[in-house]
């Protein structure tokens, strides 16, 4: 198992406040069904070791196969109908599909990505965790923050949403998912088939958004992120050296339905990458309107 390249896909940018990589240890910050949590994680051979401190620290500690990958089932998957999938199956054995079981956090994070760059997102992400989440337990090697609770969420000002730089449109989806928080977590674990439809229900949760949050909370095989700015056209040059559409990526994945998610995880790893045609996009901050 690759360690490294499971589980840090669950950080939200370099500087996530939930997640930091120090020399071989991953520390995971993060609010448990028991508590807020810091978890540690050291590959050692072919095991994995942790050690856990807060509240939390139990549950964070059972839930540490299923953040490694150990419920993630590749049965029926075959990379051989293309080269390059094929190709970087061989050079990555060890990519796991991880999963939180922290669905909320999971969505909000999503929301947090909507219409604007990685670097807004991922800005504006860390800002509202280190202000309001709570501060981590354990011997942190630098100050970490847990996501805030849902009344957390619920209660956040609009001034200070703006201030971090999220949209309203955004902070306002995040708001509206925490007030229904609850029957949310316990409708999604209750019915697994419907999770798309579930999350979809919600006010400002479209087909990209509900996909973002099954591959982080659940480490769903077959999520497509439908929508993303970047990925038809990154699966499209990686398949046959062109740019598509959704539609297109769509009917290029087909045949792996079930483990397309997958698929997508091993072109991002197997280095190919379509030329920039030209200067990246400038973000735009809406804080001094």
């Amino acid at each position: 198992m690759d360690l490294h390249r499971t589980v840090v896909f669950q950080r939200r940018g370099a500087n996530d406040p939930t997640l930091v990589v120090d020399g071989v240890v991953i520390w995971r910050a993060s609010r448990t069904p028991a508590g807020v949590a810091t978890l540690a994680l050291r590959a050692a051979g072919s095991a994995v070791r942790a050690a856990a401190w807060g509240p939390g620290a139990e549950w964070a500690l059972t839930q540490v196969p299923a953040l490694c990958g150990a419920d993630d089932d590749a049965d029926g998957f075959d990379p051989s109908p293309h080269p390059l999938v094929a190709a970087s199956h061989h050079r990555h054995p060890g990519l796991r599909l991880s999963r939180t079981d922290l669905v909320f956090d999971a969505l909000a994070s999503a929301v947090f990505e909507q219409k604007v760059t990685a670097l807004q997102a991922f800005g504006a992400w860390r800002r509202i965790v280190t202000w309001h989440g709570d501060r981590a337990p354990g011997p942190t090697p630098r100050p970490m923050f847990a996501p805030p609770s849902l009344d957390g969420w619920r209660r956040i000002p609009s001034w200070v949403w703006h201030r971090a730089g999220l949209e309203p449109p955004q902070s306002r989806t995040v708001v509206r998912a925490a007030e229904r928080g609850v029957s949310l977590v316990r409708a999604l674990d209750e019915r697994p088939a419907d999770r798309e439809r579930v999350l979809m229900s919600l006010p400002g949760v479209g087909v990209w958004t509900s996909a973002e949050t099954r591959i982080r909370a659940y480490g769903d095989p077959d999520a497509v992120s439908v929508g993303d700015y970047h990925l038809a056209h990154e699966v499209g040059h990686a398949l046959t050296g062109h740019r598509t559409d959704d539609d297109g990526m769509l009917e290029l994945l087909a045949p792996w339905a079930g483990h397309r998610q997958r698929v997508i995880r091993l072109l991002g790893l197997s280095g190919v990458r379509e030329q920039r045609r030209g200067a990246r996009l400038h973000p735009e901050d809406h804080r001094s309107r």
